[in-house]
């Protein structure tokens, strides 16, 4: 068998075409779309390359046929935030043999550690954590969420015999669009609209910038407090962001909380694009634009995908997010536009978040991830 750095045509094709067959036959796998996969490994469009470093390949059987793949990475921002200096590895993509697998494993650990890694994590993205972070560990039987990771049962087998142990748990979660809401959440909602310093604002696409600024606050205050290797975003970040979602975003299920004209909360939510671009097979060439943009238009997505939902601290626990799903739901249900909602992800160290969303939207879990860490011997 031989490994092989992705880096020419050959390799970075043979990158792309291992997961179809891995999931011949899984009619809830979508492909990842390979040039949204490319920009993760470009220096160019990754801004993560500013502080850290990235490496792809390919194994080979020995009669030249991939067998798996996988990347490993550090970001030198978050990397010596631990206990001790982690690295990252993810796109991990194998055959059904745990030796494969583990040849896969150590190939990561053995360059890692030659950059002083001491424990990797996985698998995640070398990016976002909006994005190919976590292994799929629960809701396999449903169809696979646009740019999250679907993937065989066999694959949580490999990174547990391997040594890789929970670092925490990513949950996605469901509620049905079409059903009343819970009269607590009503009454939570009119309480909280009754102080005139709270005003619930519905995203407005062409004012881009002015929210990308708000939504930026908002993840630096808010998200600081949750996570031990934080990283705050820059003003080109989140305009770069508000740029990518504006083709997609609907504005009725985007909203944000302001206290006395001052950003506190936020939701964003976009169509679930995969119920589309299951239908480009992974390529967004000239002829899968073209395929997204009639399908989006004809078929649209019946699935809502929350993707950013978060309060500042000293807002938490004040009833924020059941304004937001009131003023949501005032707006959808009567539209009709969507069956469902997802709500992704939230972690099972934000108990707080869990909390308000299983007693006041009556969400239950949809699909799990782990996010796994391995520290080396």
């Amino acid at each position: 068998m031989q490994f092989i750095e992705a880096t020419d045509k050959k390799t970075i094709s043979d990158f792309h075409k291992l997961p179809f067959k891995i999931y011949a036959g899984d009619p809830n796998w979508v492909a990842h779309l390979k040039q949204e996969v490319e920009e993760v490994f470009n220096p160019k469009k990754n801004l993560y390359y500013s502080h850290g470093e990235a490496i792809r390949w390919v194994l080979y059987n020995d009669k030249h046929e991939s067998i798996g793949r996988v990347a490993a990475f550090i970001n030198k921002k978050t990397a010596f935030t631990f206990e001790q200096p982690t690295g990252g590895i993810g796109f991990f993509e194998c055959i059904n043999d745990k030796n494969v697998a583990f040849m896969l494993f150590d190939k990561c650990k053995e360059w890692l550690m030659e950059k002083g890694m001491k424990a990797m994590d996985g698998p995640i993205n070398f990016g976002e954590k909006d994005r190919y972070w976590g292994l799929l560990s629960e809701g396999g039987d449903t169809p696979a969420i646009y740019s999250m990771n679907h993937n065989p049962d066999y694959y949580k087998l490999f990174f547990e015999d391997y040594g890789f142990t929970k670092f925490y748990e990513q949950i996605v979660y469901f509620r049905s669009a079409i059903d009343p809401p819970h009269p607590r959440l009503n009454a939570v909602a009119e309480r909280v609209m009754r102080d005139k310093l709270y005003r619930f604002e519905r995203l407005d696409k062409s004012k881009g910038e002015k929210y990308a600024e708000d939504f930026r606050t908002i993840y630096n205050k808010a998200w600081k407090a949750e996570r031990t290797d934080f990283e705050e975003m820059k003003k080109e970040r989140a305009i770069e962001i508000m740029k990518k979602l504006k083709p997609v975003i609907d504005e009725d299920v985007c909203w944000f909380v302001y206290h006395d004209n001052q950003p506190v909360g936020v939701y964003i939510a976009i169509p679930e694009l995969n119920e589309v671009f299951r239908r480009v097979h992974g390529n967004l060439n000239l002829w899968g634009k073209l395929k997204f943009l009639w399908y989006f238009k004809t078929k649209p997505p019946r699935t809502t995908m929350g993707i950013v939902f978060g309060i500042i601290p000293e807002y938490q626990g004040k009833g924020l997010e059941a304004g937001i799903f009131t003023e949501l739901g005032k707006i959808i249900q009567p539209k009709k536009t969507y069956d469902r909602i997802l709500i992704s992800w939230i972690g099972d160290f934000n108990d707080k978040m869990i909390h308000l969303l299983i007693a006041l939207l009556q969400v239950v879990p949809y699909k799990k991830f782990i996010t796994y860490r391995n520290v080396f011997n």
